[in-house]
């Protein structure tokens, strides 16, 4: 393994922590933690396609949602491990989750709560961060089921 391949390793594995960090917050209800995941200009789309612009909208949105409709809820999926990372440069990484979602309280994640989510991770000064977050829920085509297709 060359010197560039074992750089490339670590960087992979700080892209998959950071990537276990956004679900951490998300799984104690932290939006503070949640938003340091992300650059202080990342942009943000959830699964309804509504639109968050930089680190302080990305944050206030979330401490609502962990506040009422989404508090207690569990995310999945989204970690250090089943993710797809690619490197596009040496500082820039997409990040791609098939099998990830968020299950409500009390409940498990189930095939219809499935997403696929891509981030953008970038190097920066202090390090990697995500620029870009963007989540689909998954919707099979009429008559077929809901779930990974490759």
């Amino acid at each position: 393994m060359g010197q560039h391949d074992r750089g490339e390793v670590r960087d992979e594995d700080a892209v998959r922590a950071l990537a276990g960090a956004l679900a951490e917050a998300w799984n104690r209800g932290d939006a503070d933690a949640y938003g340091e995941v992300f650059t202080e200009d990342a942009e943000y789309v959830d699964f309804m396609g509504q639109r968050a612009r930089g680190r302080r909208e990305i944050v206030e949105t979330h401490r609502w949602l962990f506040a009422t409709v989404l508090k207690g809820s569990r995310m999945s999926g989204v970690g250090p491990s089943g993710a797809e990372v690619r490197f596009l440069t040496p500082d820039v990484a997409v990040l791609v989750s098939t099998e990830g979602g968020v299950a409500l309280p009390g409940q498990e994640l189930t095939s219809d709560r499935l997403s696929t989510v891509t981030l953008v991770a970038v190097r920066r000064a202090g390090g990697w961060r995500f620029a870009h977050f963007q989540n689909t829920r998954q919707q099979a085509p009429a008559g077929q089921g809901v779930g990974r297709r490759d």
